[in-house]
């Protein structure tokens, strides 16, 4: 089965420098699925299927600079 086949998370450009974002949002994620790479945050696409849409990622930036889609 590909990564990301039923979720598809997209982070704003504006965000992933921002590494003190990045590290509470690593950091409350129940299932692991960002990680700070290169000095940006990312996804882990391996990961990705995991997301348990419970928004913990989304109230921490308050806006759409992190967005998921249900792609089912």
């Amino acid at each position: 089965m590909p990564n990301g086949m039923f979720i598809n998370v997209i982070i704003q450009d504006k965000i992933k420098k921002n590494k003190e974002l990045a590290k509470k949002i690593i950091e409350v994620c129940p299932v692991d699925i960002f990680e700070l790479k290169d000095n940006e945050l990312n996804t882990k696409e391996e990961f990705l299927d995991e997301c348990t849409l419970c928004d913990l990622c989304i109230n921490i930036v308050k806006d759409d600079s992190i967005i998921i889609k249900k792609l089912y």
